[in-house]
């Protein structure tokens, strides 16, 4: 039994609520990822069904998870374990928190480590990238990849950064941390949003990604947009459940739910816009991939007017996005340790941070020294993604759809949600029928059985 002797926080406000879940679904799935998978499966066709999934798969769940935890009061563990007793279900459904928090554990660890990327990136940006050609742009990043002194030396930063904000409690380190960073986020994106208008190409990032071919809209190009839509609002990995668990009863799931949908939504578009506006005025490749904001934009910094001023900004814009979203990642499981062991939060974050750490340092070294390692053909890196990104997070989504649409009892799940009639049976069959499908379908194509 986890333990009720720790006095549980709360959000200040939905605001706060809304200001932090889209801090956790913020990161780099937005300002990195995003943009590069746009750019390699067609630009508009693949942002058209980004945005349907984001509304009928990703909000649906998102809600589902928030409820959970706000049924709950605890920790993910916690939580499930409160749910499943309540609904005289089978404890085996309690696996959900576990998944939860231990994928958060194993991607915080790889995402610390690309984060540190971004650090080196941004402390090289202030001297600027002046002359840099195409061949340097590639060598750059891959001498920082064959150095494990450095990548663990911004490992270790980014891993305090982190700890830092969660050891300060859920209003004074989580909530205060994010809303200052999310405000400043915001308005380094409009900043470069207005050099794209003012210097830059927007008129071709907009038609880039605004303007719908519906014939290019292929299987590949669904099942992409499918999974990332899943992936950038951090479903499955225990964080929504953790920061649901603070939320209070008076506020809307439903509405706060399609805030944090439309800020990360917002954030994407608008990165996606900024970055494509600056690439497509140098004359340079949108679909060159993950390399997009480590040699691409790089690249386009050192030919362009200001790049000087707008490479820093962008860059200190990717570490505030990883930076919101890795404090997301550690609190599940710092929760954990705090409520079933009572722990002191100090004690239970740097018992996690530590662990987390140790992890990143194996990260690092598969990409130089330790590259020869494999476990199942893969190394360090990949294994941790594959596990947690592409089995993991699918399994914990599938069963949260389960569960709420067929297990809980529909009284607690209208109580909770302050839903009734049409509505309640409308979000409750898409749980039941359409996220079970498509999360199928997202989990076939993340493993290559099929797209």
């Amino acid at each position: 039994m986890d333990s009720t002797a720790v006095a549980r926080s709360h959000w200040s406000s939905r605001w706060a609520f809304v200001l932090v879940t889209a801090g956790s679904a913020i990161g780099l799935g937005n300002i990195w990822k995003f943009p590069y998978m746009t750019g390699t499966n067609g630009g508009s066709a693949f942002v058209l069904v980004y945005l349907l999934c984001i509304a009928f798969i990703g909000v649906p769940l998102l809600m589902a998870e928030t409820m959970l935890g706000r049924r709950g009061q605890a920790n993910p563990v916690g939580s499930m374990r409160r749910v499943v007793a309540e609904a005289g279900a089978h404890p085996g459904w309690i696996a959900i928190g576990f998944i939860g928090i231990l994928g958060a554990l194993m991607i915080l660890s790889f995402y610390s480590v690309v984060a540190g990327w971004i650090l080196d990136y941004a402390a090289r940006s202030f001297s600027g990238f002046s002359g840099l050609t195409r061949e340097e742009a590639g060598a750059t990043f891959a001498a920082l990849l064959a150095d494990p002194l450095r990548l663990i030396g911004w490992h270790t930063v980014f891993m305090i950064l982190t700890a830092a904000v969660v050891a300060s409690g859920v209003t004074s380190g989580i909530e205060r941390a994010n809303k200052i960073m999310m405000p400043a986020l915001f308005a380094i994106i409009v900043a470069l949003i207005v050099y794209g208008i003012v210097a830059a190409d927007m008129a071709a990032a907009l038609r880039f990604m605004f303007h719908f071919d519906f014939g290019a809209v292929r299987r590949e190009v669904v099942l992409s947009a499918m999974g990332h839509a899943f992936f950038t609002l951090s479903l499955g990995m225990g964080a929504i459940m953790a920061y649901g668990s603070y939320l209070d009863r008076r506020t809307s799931i439903m509405r706060t739910a399609f805030y944090v949908a439309l800020a990360d939504t917002g954030i994407a578009l608008m990165a996606g816009l900024a970055i494509f506006a600056i690439v497509f005025a140098q004359g340079l490749e949108p679909a060159s991939g993950p390399g997009l904001i480590l040699q691409t934009l790089p690249l386009a910094f050192a030919q362009m007017p200001g790049g000087a001023v707008v490479g820093p900004l962008f860059f200190i814009l990717v570490i505030f996005a990883a930076w919101t979203s890795s404090i997301s990642l550690m609190e599940p499981f710092a929760a954990f340790l705090i409520e079933r062991f009572g722990l002191s939060r100090g004690a239970a974050v740097g018992g996690m941070g530590l662990v987390a750490w140790l992890l990143g340092i194996a990260v690092a070294l598969s990409f130089n020294e330790w590259s020869g390692f494999k476990i199942l053909g893969l190394g360090v890196f990949d294994l941790l993604d594959t596990l947690t990104t592409k089995i993991m997070m699918p399994l914990a989504g599938l069963l949260i759809a389960l569960f709420v649409g067929w297990v809980m009892r529909r009284h607690h799940v209208a109580e909770e949600m302050g839903l009734s009639g049409a509505q309640l049976g409308v979000w409750l069959n898409v749980l039941r029928f359409g996220s079970p499908l498509a999360i199928g379908l997202i989990f076939l194509h993340v493993v290559g059985v099929i797209g």
